[in-house]
């Protein structure tokens, strides 16, 4: 039996790069190497809150997923109590949601395996609110290839997966993201 899991992004255009990737790779950590993940285009979200006012529908759309994952930009906000009050929400619609903000938007989790070529510490990447455009856009530019979908995104994240511990400590919000799907995974076998 399959395991299947929804991205929820906040834009599905360029973030979807990156996530489906970094998504695999938690779940084959978490003993789920052959999970299926989809990243959500239908409906197509565009923002935080965009994306947070079509949960409802996503709920009872994607409700046969075994798990749900709402994964937006932090934008220099505390997003904790919204999450909490979000996954009760997926609980009574009877799906799994687990919300994790990316500090300070999805990009850094691809920088984060790419730490010696940023010319700025790594202290000060993960501070940067526009993050995107005053080291990504530069990075990708550089280290991308305008010739894939994506702009390479795609290869630039699988780099940073090749040191997954690394991007785990760099990136604690993805540490506890990854402890809570493993924890439920092992919740969900031991009820089987």
């Amino acid at each position: 039996m399959s395991f299947r899991v929804l991205v929820i992004p906040e834009d599905p255009t360029y973030n979807g790069y990156i996530l489906k990737p970094l998504v695999e790779k938690i779940l084959e950590e978490c003993g789920k190497p052959n999970a299926k993940v989809m990243v959500l285009t239908n409906p197509k979200a565009d923002g935080y809150e965009h994306a947070k006012s079509l949960l409802d529908e996503i709920f009872e759309r994607y409700r046969h997923h075994d798990v749900l994952l709402f994964l937006p930009d932090a934008d220099g906000k505390d997003r904790a109590d919204e999450f909490v009050h979000l996954e009760g929400r997926g609980l009574q619609a009877g799906v799994r949601l687990f919300c994790c903000a990316a500090v300070q938007e999805v990009e850094v989790w691809l920088l984060a395996g790419h730490v010696s070529r940023l010319g700025k510490s790594w202290s000060d990447v993960r501070a940067d609110i526009s993050v995107k455009e005053n080291v990504f856009e530069p990075f990708l530019r550089e280290f991308g290839d305008a010739r894939r979908a994506g702009g390479g995104r795609d290869l630039l994240i699988l780099e940073t997966l090749m040191n997954y511990p690394a991007l785990l400590e760099r990136c604690p919000e993805l540490k506890l993201l990854h402890e809570s799907i493993c924890e439920h995974i092992r919740s969900v076998a031991a009820q089987t």
